[in-house]
């Protein structure tokens, strides 16, 4: 995985020195005899000691990363960045006190060093908790990104499923044909070449044109009427300005053969499918007439379709069975909710 590396903008760090420099002079402005070189060294202490503090806290963030975040703040890391701070806090000190050496060495020395430890333990507290942030981001995109690589790989192993299985239907479909002289074969074998040449220009992409996809399964529903004739009775009524919006690819192709493996399909009892759109989603309706022997099945179809739509766009598809249909309706994805 390339993380973006934990960074702290140079310019925050400086900016927050020189606030925390002048914020420490305060005193010293209210004081009745003021004096602007005193409050300008103390408060160019606060700022250096700051500013070396942010540096050394970041430097240090790599060392300790993976064992702070496992267990909490590293008591180690604190102390030792505490007796480093008191060292640097006395040689800026020892400085001021030799720019100002009319000042008491002793209290001076001592309001330093606890407005040291005071600086070091909030920058260290801060720091730590701003990079336990980043880490947990970090996590979280990439379980987003193994997710959606794992969603992605459970779809194409279903259209891999799928097809084979439609494949070899097909080419028995085609051999009656050819042995009876069917009229209709060539017509067969070039919306098989359609259908699959489809396939393999969108086996890649993660959405397509609705359009696209009503390509797909008009050659789909061309091969299915060769081999179930009258038995597939489907209906297309699409709004055409939904032509334009996004499908993850062979949806339609997969929802139309999930309602062919479970139901009966045959010219006396016609499988009557629908496919409308309706209040901004795309309705796919077909009549139950179960099989007495149901095939075996993970309803691993569904949910990969539902897993798709909520990667995408954050809504569910819909699924509704009475006693005579079965609807599914699925969000339209428009152009500006694809992500």
């Amino acid at each position: 995985m390339n993380k973006k590396p934990f960074k702290v903008p140079h310019k925050i760090i400086w900016l927050s020195s020189l606030f925390l420099g002048i914020l420490t002079s305060v005193p010293k402005i209210a004081e009745h005899h003021f004096n602007l070189y005193e409050a300008i060294v103390d408060s160019s202490v606060t700022f250096l000691f700051a500013v070396f503090i942010w540096y050394y806290n970041l430097l240090t963030i790599p060392a300790y990363s993976s064992r702070d975040l496992a267990h909490g703040f590293s008591l180690k890391r604190l102390v030792k960045g505490l007796f480093l701070g008191i060292g640097v806090m006395f040689i800026l000190a020892s400085i001021q006190q030799y720019l100002l050496s009319h000042l008491n060495f002793g209290p001076v020395m001592l309001m330093f060093e606890v407005r040291g430890i005071l600086v070091n333990v909030t920058f260290y507290m801060f720091l730590h908790l701003l990079y336990q942030s980043y880490h947990n981001q970090q996590v979280g995109i990439e379980l987003e990104r193994t997710k959606s690589d794992n969603l992605a790989a459970q779809y194409e192993l279903l259209k891999q499923q799928v097809n084979p299985h439609f494949l070899f239907n097909s080419l028995n479909t085609l051999k009656y044909m050819v042995e009876s002289e069917d009229r209709h074969s060539v017509d067969f074998i070039l919306k098989l070449s359609d259908f699959y040449r489809f396939t393999l220009e969108s086996r890649k992409q993660d959405l397509i044109r609705l359009q696209e996809e009503l390509d797909i399964l008009s050659a789909y529903v061309f091969l299915l009427k060769a081999r179930f004739e009258e038995g597939i009775d489907l209906s297309i009524d699409i709004d055409k300005q939904y032509y334009q919006s996004f499908i993850p690819p062979f949806t339609l192709q997969l929802l139309v053969e999930n309602a062919i493996k479970h139901n009966i399909v045959s010219i006396d009892r016609p499988l009557k499918i629908s496919l409308y759109t309706a209040n901004d989603y795309i309705v796919v309706e077909n009549g139950l007439q179960r099989k007495k022997t149901p095939e075996a099945s993970m309803g691993l179809g569904l949910e990969n379709i539902n897993q798709r739509y909520l990667h995408f766009v954050n809504r569910k598809m819909e699924i509704h069975a009475s006693e005579t249909l079965f609807t599914i309706k699925l969000p339209i994805i428009h152009e500006n909710s694809h992500h």
